[in-house]
Order: C-alpha cells, then structure tokens, then sequence
C-alpha cells in the first residue's frame, strides 16, 4: 500500500480502479458512497437525457450541482465519464460552459466522446470540455488562475 507521501502510486492506484478495475457501477468495491436524497426532479430529468455510456460509468456521491446557474462557468474536480458536467451544461445553457478535470484517460475518453450526441439532445453544441490533469494542479491542466 502507498505512503500518502508517494504520491505517483496514489495516482497510479487512482487511475487503474477508476480507468481499468471500473466498468460499471456494479464493479464498485465499496457502498460508502450514498446519496442523502435524490436529486431535484429537473437534474433527475436531465439525467435521462445524458448518454447511458456516460451514466453508466458514473461513480460519483450524489449530485452537487444546484439549479439557477444558467449563464455561469462551471468547474468539475474529478468529473470521471462527466455526467455531473453533462448536467451542468444543460443548466448553463448556451451561454455557460462547463470544464471537467480528471486524472483518468478511460473515463475521459467516454465524457468527450459524447458530447456531440448530446448537443443533438439539447438542440445546440453546449460548450463542454474535459481536460486531463490533477485537482492540484489546475493550471498544468489548462484551467486558469481564478477562472
């Protein structure tokens, strides 16, 4: 087991659960992880509309995203296939945009790989980007300085 001071193996082990062991949520090795209760109904509606490949590799808790942020610039830490973003960009609208940070390559691969189809969904090209990189360090990410 690593060391919290090895920090390259915490992100190996990160990045090989969630990008390999992972395939669906019937793979989780753990229930700690539960929703307080379920999302509002419009984010439940949403949901509905986000690509299952997306959903169904979604190993988050819950659902943090609040509604009334139309027009307003969204950050995703850790945003694993993006289903959180994809709710996010409905909310935005076409005037937001909402950017996804995450380590692992499989489940950044499912979240940019749908993001055409549901821009059909919503009718217009939501402005939706996911980039590869570490919560701690955004800017090495691309995500700038108090953006």
């Amino acid at each position: 087991m690593a060391s919290l001071g090895d920090s390259d193996s915490v992100y190996s082990s990160v990045k090989d659960y969630y990008g390999k062991v992972l395939e669906s949520t019937k793979d989780l090795k753990t229930s700690a992880c539960t929703a307080g209760s379920a999302p509002h109904p419009i984010v439940r509606q949403i949901i509905g509309k986000v690509p299952q490949a997306v959903v169904g590799r979604f190993f988050g808790c819950g659902n943090p995203i609040p509604l009334g942020i139309e027009g307003k610039d969204v950050l995703d830490l850790g945003s694993g296939s993006g289903r959180d973003c994809y709710v996010a960009a409905a909310l935005v609208g076409r005037e937001g945009s909402v950017t996804g940070v995450d380590m692992t390559d499989e489940q950044l691969a499912i979240a940019r790989e749908n993001v055409d189809e549901f821009g059909k969904i919503l009718g217009y090209a939501p402005k939706l980007r996911f980039v590869t990189g570490y919560i701690e360090k955004l800017e090495e990410a691309g995500v700038e300085s108090e953006s």
